[in-house]
């Protein structure tokens, strides 16, 4: 880590709580400081142990997804696939993380065309000419891993799979980011850069979120530029979190809920798309566990 990383100045009383200054207290170690840091943002870095938990975790999320691409078409209703992530996840030890999550109902989100996340499966059936984003989040003796893709029905219209196809390389560019000496910040900046030079925009009101002991951790990864509290942050190895771009086509990011409380709809009713990967920061990078 720079020891510069932090910006505090040397005569600034030393943000671990010692009551020293800065420059007699942790300027010569900013491990030490790095750890407090941590600590104070509730971030938390996974063990080996929990990391190959993860890894297990993740490949179940990754069979669960290539079992939905295998089969999806027109025809099939999300209910429908709600039905083959319930039961493959169940039958292979797992659980459906989404399920009765603060009152969600079903087990995998499904999200067609202008919704852009948290879709609850119904019996609409899907048409020719639709997407539709899959998100499963899979509980594995008691580690999670979350990942989602946009499959395209069909061929959707220029507009669809531009969209989508935005949204995919705003994921890799995202994961480019993501090594010892780079922060949070720069993944916002080059998905935000890169999706408005392609003629769209990014949804601002959901983000990418620690994950790996619990559904929802810290960091929040914000995939537009901004300066919240984890702007600044480093990756730190151990670090465990999602990078889940949400891309709509044309300029316009806002969002609306439906009543019934969990469908986020582009709110000009324009094509939205996302994919998702849960990452582990590394001594050299990152991996993609799913």
């Amino acid at each position: 880590m720079k020891k510069n990383a932090l910006k505090i100045k040397r005569n600034a009383l030393c943000p671990c709580g010692s009551g020293l200054k800065y420059k007699n207290c942790c300027m010569s170690n900013p491990e030490r400081l790095m750890v407090h840091k941590l600590r104070k943002l509730k971030i938390r870095l996974k063990t080996p142990e929990q990391i190959a938990g993860m890894r297990k975790s993740g490949a179940l999320v990754k069979t669960t997804l290539d079992l939905v691409e295998a089969n999806i078409g027109a025809g099939i209703s999300t209910n429908e696939i709600n039905e083959w992530v319930h039961q493959f996840t169940i039958k292979n030890g797992g659980k459906p993380a989404p399920l009765n999550y603060r009152g969600f109902p079903k087990s995998v989100c499904t999200s067609v065309n202008d919704v852009v996340c948290h879709g609850i499966p119904n019996d609409r059936k899907l048409e020719k000419g639709d997407i539709i984003n899959v998100d499963v989040t899979t509980i594995l003796d008691g580690f999670y891993a979350d990942s989602s893709r946009t499959f395209l029905i069909g061929r959707p219209s220029p507009e669809a799979r531009h969209t989508v196809g935005v949204s995919r390389k705003c994921l890799y560019l995202g994961l480019q980011e993501v090594r010892p000496g780079n922060t949070f910040g720069m993944i916002g900046r080059v998905i935000q850069t890169y999706a408005e030079s392609e003629g769209c925009a990014v949804v601002r009101d959901y983000c990418g979120h620690g994950v790996g002991l619990d559904f929802h951790e810290a960091p929040t990864v914000t995939h537009f530029e901004n300066n919240d509290e984890f702007h600044d942050l480093e990756f730190v190895p151990g670090m465990t979190f999602t990078i889940e771009p949400m891309i709509n086509f044309g300029s316009n990011w806002r969002v609306r809920v439906l009543n019934d409380g969990w469908t986020a709809v582009t709110v000009d009713g324009a094509i939205s798309a996302q994919f998702e990967h849960t990452v582990l920061v590394t001594e050299s990078g990152v991996e993609i566990i799913v």
